[in-house]
């Protein structure tokens, strides 16, 4: 078996949940913040959850869905807020299919500190689009993303298709 280590993770990992919980929760104020969602990164407002571009991105067009509900654990989130994270998550899904066209998408939420969440008072979903082989020296050896795309031209590209759909 072969393993691929990601030092910058864990950096990321531990200085984001420290800040998160000096200044309170990063989603809540996000969503409840008077900023506008370009500047927020929101790409669309429902009602139990919001999608948000990952500012921390995988990949280009890395997208979060957040409930508006702040609760740690997904068996806590509310029957209507889960439904429609998965509803969301399969319309982000098609999003990213038609701006990005993927080989794949990776899908998946990380409950807790221990299991790698970033922010582990809050869920939310990641969806990421994925391409066969595109991992490389940059991210493995030189702990460096490479992203072909600003966030803001993400922003704006996600958003005109979360529109449309």
């Amino acid at each position: 078996m072969d393993f691929l280590w990601s030092p910058w993770r864990y950096r990321y990992v531990t200085g984001a949940s420290d800040a998160g919980a000096r200044q309170g929760c990063v989603f809540c104020r996000i969503a409840d913040a008077s900023v506008p969602d370009r500047q927020s990164l929101i790409l669309h407002r429902a009602e139990h959850n919001f999608v948000i571009l990952n500012r921390y991105p995988y990949t280009s067009g890395h997208m979060l869905v957040v409930p508006y509900q702040h609760v740690a654990k997904l068996a806590a989130a509310s029957q209507d807020a889960a439904a429609e994270m998965i509803e969301l998550t399969r319309r982000i899904e098609c999003v990213l299919d038609r701006l990005y066209r993927p080989d794949g998408v990776n899908v998946g939420m990380n409950i807790g500190r221990a299991a790698g969440a970033g922010v582990a008072d809050h869920i939310h979903m990641h969806a990421l689009p994925r391409w066969a082989a595109d991992s490389n020296f940059a991210t493995v050896i030189g702990e460096t993303r490479v992203l072909p795309e600003a966030l803001e031209v993400t922003w704006e590209r996600a958003k005109a298709e979360f529109e449309r759909s």
